[in-house]
């Protein structure tokens, strides 16, 4: 307990007493808070903003937060408080185009509108923004103590019982996983996911014998992850909403007045009506979140229809039931969404493997910089010397915990000052993002041909939007390769070069034919 304690303090520390804002000025504020609150601002002005949602924003900003704070590891708090803050904020954000205009400002807001907004209309807007923002900071600050509970718990099971056989085939069952839940199709999926594999696998391999870069000397290097990732989820996404707004001409944007608000915040009540709709909702969306790839669309459909079931049993005459603008719709919704941003982090910090695309951001992060690695070692306490890794991990969840109180404090102004973003033409925005886009890969690699493939990426990822092949599963393989083909190979040479090393021992066995059962179920079910 005392160890704990220890690292804990360690871990404040390093949050409160890094790496100075500013340095070369003399400013001595330290970087951390100020990233997280800038990070959270960020977030929920992107939230706020329909066409965007925090994996863009997280996408454009690393490579412009890498020139910025270098790749010593004194900027992986910093980096790190920025993305968790546009991971938290664009949550919160995302509820208010969905309530004040009936759009949701990203995926797992949807769900929002069918209350948020004839609340909205019915003269209620700031109290539906007020319960909103109640909800989703609830619902994320119960999956961040999970996330603190549940992770140095899993990293340390997995460190003691699984060896590198079990580790390649836990590897392999987390692609399969994501590729058979995302998309309405388990064939695309895999597609996804092999297309991804195969991109990750171009360049001089770990054998230093060049693999598909047909003479192509910038091949030899592979393709750069930060680069195919911005193209496939970025620039693929802006290409697809250009061509829809120029040559489809659907709308942008909905330009509707809302009556003026008769009600300036919560009513009497109101908390005591939505607390067991946020606790149940918080507890779906950690379960949801802890899954890779299932993401908190998932979450905030299961947690609006459980509460839809809880609420219609129990109406009395005069409450409101889910769909009219009942408040407890807006609570079951944004408690669940949210409860999946610190949850997502589970398998990140205990197995280095990343289940949403927020989470894709972070471990690049890491890789980028160096001196972290996610995964099962990062919470091996060692009474001999201090670990760095498990330093920075509750330096993580430090930083977590300022983004909470932001959000509490004054989280919820800003995000009602943020719902005149909703109104901004995404004809006029999207270029603006392309651009920034650009703009970043080129400060990251500062070559023409990490733009050109970015730009090739990018036509993949519109090809794979318009074919209704989820994007996801690339991104995920793309990351997860080099761990996967690392800790296949270490595992293969420490069998003695048995080629059927992942059936070794019965821990790997179960993981290899539950991935195959995964593919076989998701499969049936679709049909």
């Amino acid at each position: 307990m005392t160890d704990i304690l220890q690292y804990v303090w360690l871990g404040i520390l390093a949050v409160f007493t890094g790496t100075p804002l500013f340095a070369v000025m003399g400013m001595g504020i330290p970087a951390a808070p100020v990233m997280v609150a800038a990070g959270l601002f960020t977030g929920i002005a992107v939230g706020a903003t329909p066409g965007l949602a925090g994996p863009m924003a997280m996408a454009i900003s690393l490579p412009i937060l890498l020139s910025f704070f270098g790749f010593t590891p004194d900027a992986l708090l910093p980096v790190f408080g920025f993305l968790i803050g546009i991971m938290k904020g664009s949550t919160v954000g995302g509820a208010v185009p969905a309530i004040l205009f009936n759009m949701p400002g990203t995926p797992d807001s949807l769900m929002t509108t069918f209350d948020g907004h004839p609340m909205a209309r019915a003269g209620q807007p700031r109290r539906a923004l007020r319960i909103a923002q109640l909800s989703s900071v609830s619902g994320d600050t119960f999956s961040d103590i999970v996330l603190f509970v549940c992770a140095p718990f899993l990293a340390v099971v997995v460190e003691a019982y699984l060896d590198l056989p079990e580790k390649a085939a836990l590897l392999i069952l987390s692609i399969s996983f994501i590729a058979a839940v995302i998309g309405g199709s388990v064939g695309k999926g895999l597609l996804s996911v092999s297309l991804g594999l195969i991109a990750a696998f171009v360049g001089t391999g770990q054998a230093l014998s060049p693999r598909m870069t047909f003479g192509i000397d910038e091949l030899s290097r592979g393709f750069s992850v930060v680069g195919a990732i911005l193209g496939v989820l970025i620039i693929g996404e802006t290409l697809t909403s250009l061509e829809d707004i120029w040559i489809h001409r659907k709308k942008a944007r909905i330009d509707e007045r809302l009556p003026d608000s008769v009600v300036d915040g919560l009513e009497k009540g109101d908390v005591r009506r939505i607390l067991p709709h946020v606790l149940r909702s918080s507890v779906v969306g950690s379960v949801i979140g802890a899954l890779p790839g299932v993401g908190s669309a998932l979450a905030a459909t299961l947690g609006y229809t459980i509460g839809r079931n809880y609420h219609a049993k129990r109406m009395k005459p005069g409450d409101t039931a889910f769909g009219a603008g009942a408040p407890e719709g807006i609570a079951a919704t944004e408690a669940a969404n949210s409860a999946v941003s610190g949850a997502n982090l589970i398998p990140v910090l205990s197995l280095g493997i990343p289940g949403n695309a927020a989470a894709v951001f972070l471990i690049l992060a890491a890789d980028s910089i160096g001196g972290f690695n996610p995964g099962p070692q990062v919470f091996r306490f060692d009474t001999a010397q201090i670990n760095p890794e498990l330093v920075i991990a509750f330096g993580i969840f430090t930083m977590m915990s300022i983004g909470n109180i932001l959000n509490w404090v004054i989280g919820g102004r800003f995000m009602r000052a943020m719902g005149i973003l909703a109104r901004i033409p995404l004809q006029y925005l999207l270029p603006v993002v392309l651009l920034v886009t650009m703009t970043a890969i080129y400060v990251q690699d500062t070559s023409l041909f990490a733009l050109w493939v970015a730009f090739a990426f990018g036509i993949v990822g519109y090809v794979f939007r318009r074919c209704n092949i989820p994007v996801l599963p690339f991104v995920i393989a793309l990351v997860l390769a080099s761990p996967l083909e690392q800790t296949a190979r270490e595992a293969f040479a420490a069998t003695g070069g048995d080629p059927f090393f992942l059936f070794n021992s019965p821990t790997s066995t179960i993981f290899i034919l539950a991935a195959v059962a995964s593919i076989i179920f998701f499969a049936r079910a679709a049909k």
